[in-house]
């Protein structure tokens, strides 16, 4: 560690042994970041006792002081941001990746940026990155963290499930409502672990993640599977056991979205959504997995994009209403870690705010960490004029760069930024950590209604099944997984939203056939979907519905002689699912929210779940 700080010639000579350097540092950051407690462990493996009476300087007791202090006003605003960089190295030549990361950050790839303007962090998409194998990440992650003279976080959002960035090898787990439909937190912990072990391998060390929004909203179209469930009580438990676990594998974690997604329509990619919670039902709904969160230790909480009337009457996005990130999450709940923002390429947060405004806004707000501005030179730009004019203080971007450089202390990033490349395939993806996924898999499965015709027996098929539905990947990977369980299987995709020819074309495929199972994913009262499943069951062949998101597709599959729920289209899921079809697994989920039913009231209610006789 002490090489780095270094780096800006304002370290005093002090004569202290590796382990009393990295002991000191943990916990000045300790001081700082809130919640967490401080693992002697953590600290064993680093060095030896101090060599015989080697005198320690007293004076060098807060190495984040020490830091800031050696810091331009330049070097602390670029702390302040999180940004994502084109390229699958970090001195990438790629013309595409060139010329996307010039426009956007203002330098050639990521080495150069980082040099340059010195960001808190750097923010992994697979769509930006590659990401394709554990070396490559790994070789990206230190050529980034070579570049920088003070360690970053790099970051990116692996919740598993529907929000992915680095695929397989990477073990896949099935996501947060799986996890909720086990009722298993021991297992959310240790999945976090392994997960958490596997991202740091790969030098990424910190994930954002785990979701605590309470989904209590069938339509809400942003979160749903990402949520744990629909209980506060649950999603507190799995929120606080996953932050527990990634901290245990390795990397720093962000609760989010503050003050709480789980009860809106409206995708806050696309605007701002409102939520119409009472004061009282805020605390009684929202805020018990973030209090669990905060007491667990979470490194950071993300805020949300939206307008929540009752808790700041303003009608401020909450990642800039000082109301809730201040007034709540710092002072009433007690947060002293670093609060990010939502990505600030959000529609929910520019709608009614100029881009240069955004990032002032949210710094007075609360925030620490600007996550994605949509032109990043703009952004920095505007921070500098802001605090030249009085808006901003300088000893306020003192507070959040603190924040920052504790939380790089506290994980051991600024001690230890870098991965062994080499070593990273070893552990990422191995035969042990899918297993644990493919357990966690089995035992969500949840059987929501069946006539007895499951479990179904492969002995006493003779004309095969047809797997039919949504997803291209879903439809082959399910079939092929029946096939594994010795069944003879027909594919035939019909999409999102099945026209009157697909529709036919699926009754046809589906006569001479003993089963039909149909993959569903986000269905609604008149959905194509639902009427796919209406027309395959007034046919011959038993119709098994499958819903590979949420659960709520069962309100609206009508006529279906069973109906599953496997949150997750994710290869476990998909396997787990067939194996539960043929009996091969009896299934033992229980489902983590109300399924409403289409009329009104409740169709499956929370803790529903089958199984067989």
């Amino acid at each position: 560690m002490v090489h780095r700080l270094r780096e800006y010639g304002r370290v005093r000579s002090a004569k202290l042994s590796r382990k009393t350097v990295l002991i000191s540092s943990v916990t000045a950051a300790f001081a700082v970041v809130g919640g967490g407690a401080l693992i002697a462990e953590a600290t064993s493996d680093r060095g030896g006792e101090p060599e015989g009476d080697e005198p320690v300087d007293e004076t060098t007791q807060d190495p984040v002081g020490e830091l800031l202090a050696s810091m331009s006003l330049e070097d602390k605003v670029g702390q302040l941001f999180m940004v994502y960089v084109h390229g699958e190295a970090a001195d990438t030549a790629d013309t595409e990746a060139v010329a996307s990361n010039r426009e956007r950050l203002g330098a050639e790839n990521g080495a150069a940026f980082v040099a340059a303007y010195r960001p808190g962090g750097i923010i992994y998409f697979d769509w930006a990155n590659g990401l394709k194998d554990p070396a490559q990440i790994a070789a990206l992650s230190n050529g980034l963290q070579a570049a920088s003279t003070v360690p970053l976080l790099i970051a990116t959002d692996q919740e598993y499930g529907s929000v992915v960035r680095i695929g397989e090898p990477a073990t896949q787990f099935p996501g947060a409502m799986p996890l909720g439909a086990t009722r298993d937190v021991e297992a959310a912990e240790r999945a976090a672990a392994i997960a958490g072990a596997e991202l740091r391998a790969m030098g990424v060390n910190h994930n954002f993640a785990p979701d605590a929004d309470v989904n209590v909203d069938p339509e809400n179209p942003v979160i749903g599977v990402r949520s744990f469930g629909s209980d506060p009580g649950l999603v507190a438990d799995f929120a606080a056991a996953q932050v527990r676990g990634y901290q245990a594998g390795g990397v720093a974690v962000s609760a989010k979205h503050f003050p709480g997604h789980g009860d809106t329509s409206t995708d806050s990619h696309l605007g701002l959504p409102v939520i119409t919670h009472t004061a009282e039902e805020w605390e009684r709904i929202d805020a018990p997995p973030f209090q669990a969160a905060i007491a667990a230790g979470t490194d950071m909480v993300m805020s949300a994009h939206l307008q929540f009337p009752a808790l700041d009457d303003s009608l401020a996005p909450a990642t800039l209403s000082r109301p809730i990130l201040t007034g709540l999450l710092r002072e009433r709940l007690g947060f002293t870690g670093v609060v990010v923002t939502d990505a600030l390429d959000m529609q929910g947060v520019r709608t009614g705010y100029g881009d240069d405004r955004v990032p002032v806004l949210a710094l007075l707000a609360g925030a620490d960490l600007l996550l994605m501005p949509p032109d990043f030179p703009l952004a920095y730009e505007a921070v500098l004029n802001a605090v030249a004019s009085g808006e901003l203080t300088e000893e306020r971007i003192d507070e959040s760069v603190r924040r920052i450089l504790a939380l790089k202390h506290s994980r051991g990033i600024v001690d230890d930024p870098e991965t062994d490349e080499g070593a990273a395939a070893a552990v990422v993806g191995s035969d042990a950590n899918r297993a644990a996924a493919d357990d966690i898999a089995d035992r969500s499965v949840t059987l929501l209604a069946n006539d007895g015709t499951l479990p179904f027996r492969a002995a006493s098929a003779s004309g095969g099944v047809l797997v039919t539905g949504w997803g291209e990947q879903t439809t082959q990977r399910l079939a092929s997984a029946l096939a594994a369980q010795g069944l003879g299987v027909e594919v035939l995709l019909t999409g999102e939203a099945p026209g009157a020819d697909a529709i036919a074309a699926a009754k046809g495929a589906a006569a001479g056939r003993d089963l039909v199972v149909v993959a569903t994913r986000n269905v609604r009262a008149g959905s194509p979907q639902a009427d796919l499943v209406a027309a395959l069951a007034g046919g011959p062949a038993p119709v098994v519905a499958a819903a590979v998101g949420t659960p709520y597709d069962a309100a609206h599959v009508r006529g279906a002689n069973a109906v599953l729920a496997a949150y997750s289209y994710a290869p476990a899921s998909l396997a787990a699912l067939a194996k539960v079809i043929v009996g091969a697994i009896a299934p033992t989920g229980a489902l983590p929210v109300d399924v409403p039913a289409e009329g009104g009231g409740v169709l499956y209610p929370f803790g529903h779940g089958l199984g067989y006789e």
